[in-house]
């Protein structure tokens, strides 16, 4: 079942031209949405090897869009290329993901942003080809950040609910610490964890690197990788790039 384990790409969002970058190339999110009739579109790659088996998104189209205050519409449209050992590989359309960012709360001097970002997994890809789940499944995670100077620091705790057989519920979540090293540079790392979602699988615990280079206000270049503290063994790699309007 190694095969339907989704790497956790949680919404990924970056806030459209603004000066702080936060969600994509890491697999923690952030609390803050596109901006009122504002939107972000991306194109990346995305890679989860693991001892036995490796999944390839790639190309990943990506839309985010501000619907209302607050409030930011999300949809990821995947194509999966997976590998196992002995196994011919498989290339396809993979499983969409749909949510909707809601922040309640606002960052001020003293209190961190709030908000949450429920998540539908669509079962559009071929599950017997390794290419998706089988079901739809959902995420409900609450992410908090808070900024000081040239740092920021978010992250936050969520639930998997994933009914199809052999899954199981689980929970998730990470932290993330990131600087703005130059006006075009933003480096960051992360611990990000997640519990057994199968039966053969263990909780994990990740470390990952990763940053946005800024081209200008509009074009932005993501990458990331990472590699297992605690565990089963993934190693999760990102590249992208985003289109902010």
């Amino acid at each position: 079942m190694k095969k339907y384990r989704p790497i956790l790409f949680l919404s990924m969002v970056l806030i459209a031209g603004g000066t702080v970058h936060a969600g994509p190339p890491f697999l923690t999110d952030d609390p803050e949405p596109v901006e009122y009739q504002h939107g972000e579109f991306y194109v990346f790659s995305m890679l989860d090897a693991t001892k036995g088996a490796s999944t390839v998104q790639t190309p990943v189209l990506e839309f985010n869009y501000g619907i209302a205050p607050e409030t930011q519409f999300h949809v990821v449209a995947p194509f999966t290329c997976y590998a196992s050992n002995g196994n011919p590989t498989e290339y396809g359309f993979g499983d969409m993901q749909i949510g909707v960012k809601y922040r309640f709360l606002k960052e001020t001097d003293d209190w961190p942003q709030l908000g949450i970002y429920p998540m539908l997994m669509v079962p559009t890809g071929n599950a017997n080809r390794g290419l998706g789940n089988g079901s739809a499944w959902g995420q409900l995670p609450l992410w908090a950040q808070k900024s000081w100077g040239k740092w920021t620091t978010y992250g936050g705790i969520g639930l998997a609910i994933n009914p199809n057989a052999g899954h199981s519920n689980h929970l998730f979540g990470g932290w993330l610490l990131q600087r703005k090293l130059t006006e075009k540079l933003t480096l960051g790392g992360e611990i990000f964890c997640q519990g057994a979602d199968v039966g053969s699988t263990q909780s994990s615990a990740l470390f990952n690197l990763g940053g946005i280079y800024d081209f200008n206000e509009q074009f932005h270049f993501l990458f990331s990788g990472g590699y297992t503290l605690v565990g089963e063994q993934n190693t999760p790699g990102y590249l992208g790039l985003q289109y902010t309007w």
